[in-house]
């Protein structure tokens, strides 16, 4: 008898070798948004460096999450099969059917065109299952409960904004729900452009991973919020480069109001709207940014070297008179 239960013993750490070098009891989300023209997943786990192995998305292809007994290779595959015309179902389905270690393996894919397809093996450890849903699925395995992938898809469902809002939101209700029974350590989001720019480096809009934190679901809201206004700083920079300081102006004023505590987010708005002829109000700005740090001001005195501020010694001298006197 005991010889039979070593013998299991081995033959399960095999496969858990053998099978794939990561296992983890993970919830996640993959998901096309067509009104955002975004594809996206999100992951989060007991297990360090989740979105490692487990998060794929490709722009004008779709999305892949592959957990529980982790085979990497469904990221690029599936992608490449979705690529080339199949759905999330076909793709999937084709997967599993050249996986021997399907019943361990749980993965989840949609489509450019809002196909979406799951699979959970038989094999995956409790509480396990999936949501298909219309544009997305939702899966999760050794989980505290077993409603935890119906309350992701709840408030996925029922939350706006971007995409990257909604697939936070659904991570936020896995981990009300009880989440990992083991806790919770790393989490990634990825969301890409669903038509691609043909340029790669623009269509990556969120790539925001935390490898290992106590709450790593707060930290990740935070790096949102930090990644949404240096989304608007870009763009304001790209209005600037073709000369259209309106818009520029609206995109840093837009990030400097989500995140209020960055210097940056700050001194720029006030470079544009002094060098734009809106002195009076740009004063109250570089004040509240010399006011953090003086370092901006010796910045400031930089950019009319680099044609990115007036040569004007009258209106130089005005803002740097609002760097505070020496105690």
């Amino acid at each position: 008898m005991l010889k039979k239960w070593f013998l299991a013993v081995v033959c399960f750490v095999l496969i858990f070798h053998v099978v794939s070098p990561f296992s983890f009891g993970t919830y996640s989300i993959v998901a096309y948004d067509k009104e955002n023209g975004q594809i996206g997943v999100a992951v989060q786990s007991h297990w360090f460096s989740v979105g490692t192995s487990v998060s794929w998305a490709e722009p004008g292809v779709g999305a892949v999450a592959t957990q529980s007994f982790v085979e990497p290779s469904y990221g690029p595959l599936g992608l490449a099969m979705m690529r080339s015309g199949k759905t999330a179902e076909q793709a999937l389905t084709g997967l599993t059917a050249s996986d021997p270690n399907r019943d361990v393996r749980q993965v989840g894919m949609v489509d450019i065109r809002g196909n979406a397809a799951a699979h959970t093996g038989k094999l995956c450890i409790d509480a396990a299952g999936q949501y298909i849903g219309k544009n997305f699925s939702c899966q999760a395995n050794m989980m505290e409960k077993n409603t935890v992938w119906n309350a992701m898809a709840k408030a996925y469902e029922s939350t706006g904004g971007e995409l990257v809002d909604r697939l936070l939101a659904a991570l936020e209700a896995a981990q009300a729900e009880g989440g990992d029974i083991r806790g919770k350590q790393s989490v990634a989001i990825l969301v890409v452009k669903a038509v691609p720019s043909g340029a790669p480096w623009n269509d990556r809009i969120y790539d925001l991973r935390v490898e290992d934190h106590p709450t790593p679901l707060k930290e990740i809201r935070r790096l949102v919020t930090v990644a949404k206004a240096y989304n608007h700083m870009n763009a304001g920079d790209g209005h600037l480069t073709d000369n259209n300081v309106n818009a520029a102006l609206k995109e840093y004023t837009t990030a400097m109001n989500i995140y209020p505590g960055n210097p940056e987010m700050i001194f720029w708005p006030a470079v544009t709207m002094a060098a734009s002829g809106k002195v009076e109000e740009s004063l109250p700005l570089f004040k509240k940014v010399f006011q953090q740090d003086k370092r901006w001001a010796e910045l400031l005195k930089r950019l009319p070297k680099v044609n990115q501020f007036p040569k004007d010694e009258v209106l130089m001298k005005k803002i740097l008179s609002l760097v505070p006197m020496e105690k």
